[in-house]
């Protein structure tokens, strides 16, 4: 595919864009505990919301059967429902829009045949993800439904990263469509901007597991965890590998730890840029990284210590989209052939 195909670049792009707004949307509506508002799931009858007093009486009753309202929101009141499933909903709807942007374009590219043998291969692998994502979104939520009012975070973390990919995955489908013929490359630089991607979907992973178990809300002080740079309580656990799967205090030091380690691999990579003399251009991308680095560490310092109030804690998942993409971005144009 070249640049003589823009209306598959858009296509690919608007569903870059609304991944983005899918993932934000969902963290608000992690943040603001809107997740199991509600409480069934219908791929048709699910896109008309309650309409009338009757219906809003009704959903907000089938609610009440469910831990959530039981155990944590006995006091709710019907108002108080509406604001929470405003968000679920919202959620939802992003997407069953983001499956129809996706797979009506699909299904009409393929048929006129402007998707070629690459191509094809590549937007199927996005279906795919697509419909693990979907999976995904619902097995989580059901994990909430069962005996506690609250989602697994393994089941939150494998949805957000799934998130992650699809967008990382569907900007690289973009940029090789855009930039077809690129020529520069550094194998250097390639290695470590690679590693930073891993990194940083580990940490997303973490970052996960702590909005799962609101692991932000405890030890809000930095650098140190209250007087000690290692508390007691991260250790805790017996067995000790539990401590950093499922311990509140070991989940959030893994995460404080790997952004120490981002951070100084983020350095390294400005370092060797740097002596290697990159291109202007180059130069910009690795800037770009660093600088949302530094802003991502700042946020997230800022969301802890203020115990993660919802537009802080946005702000840290949005500042994580963006240096994924950057660093998905420096893969692309480190690496030899795409």
């Amino acid at each position: 595919m070249t640049k003589t195909n823009p209306s598959i670049i858009i296509w690919l792009f608007s569903g870059c864009l609304l991944i983005f707004i899918m993932v934000i949307i969902g963290g608000l509506t992690r943040l603001t505990g809107s997740g199991l508002s509600m409480v069934d799931w219908n791929l048709v009858k699910g896109i008309i919301p309650p309409l009338t007093p009757y219906e809003w009486q009704e959903t907000f009753n089938l609610y009440k059967q469910y831990p959530e309202y039981q155990i944590k929101n006995y006091t709710l009141s019907l108002s108080e429902f509406k604001t929470i499933f405003f968000w679920e909903y919202l959620h939802r709807m992003i997407g069953r829009l983001l499956g129809l942007v996706f797979i009506i374009p699909f299904v009409y590219f393929l048929i006129t045949k402007q998707l070629d043998k690459k191509l094809i291969i590549r937007t199927s692998i996005l279906l795919f993800l697509g419909s693990t994502q979907a999976f995904l979104g619902w097995w989580m939520v059901k994990s909430g439904l069962v005996d506690k009012p609250d989602v697994s975070h393994f089941r939150l973390a494998a949805h957000l990263t799934t998130a992650f990919i699809t967008f990382s995955y569907t900007f690289w489908i973009i940029l090789t469509l855009i930039f077809p013929n690129k020529k520069t490359h550094n194998k250097k630089l390639y290695k470590i901007s690679s590693y930073l991607v891993v990194l940083l979907l580990i940490q997303i992973i973490y970052g996960a597991f702590v909005a799962g178990l609101e692991a932000g809300k405890i030890y809000n002080t930095w650098p140190k965890m209250h007087d000690k740079w290692v508390a007691e309580s991260v250790y805790a656990i017996t067995p000790v590998w539990k401590n950093f799967t499922e311990g509140l205090a070991g989940i959030q030091f893994i995460h404080r730890t790997l952004a120490f380690i981002v951070l100084f691999l983020a350095i390294y990579f400005y370092w060797t840029a740097k002596k290697n003399k990159i291109n202007r251009k180059e130069m910009y991308a690795v800037n770009t990284v660093s600088a949302i680095v530094f802003l991502q560490i700042l946020f997230g310092i800022l969301a802890l210590i203020n115990g993660v109030p919802i537009w802080l804690g946005s702000i840290h998942q949005i500042g994580a989209f963006f240096l994924l993409a950057s660093s998905v971005y420096c893969v692309f144009i480190f690496k030899k052939t795409v």
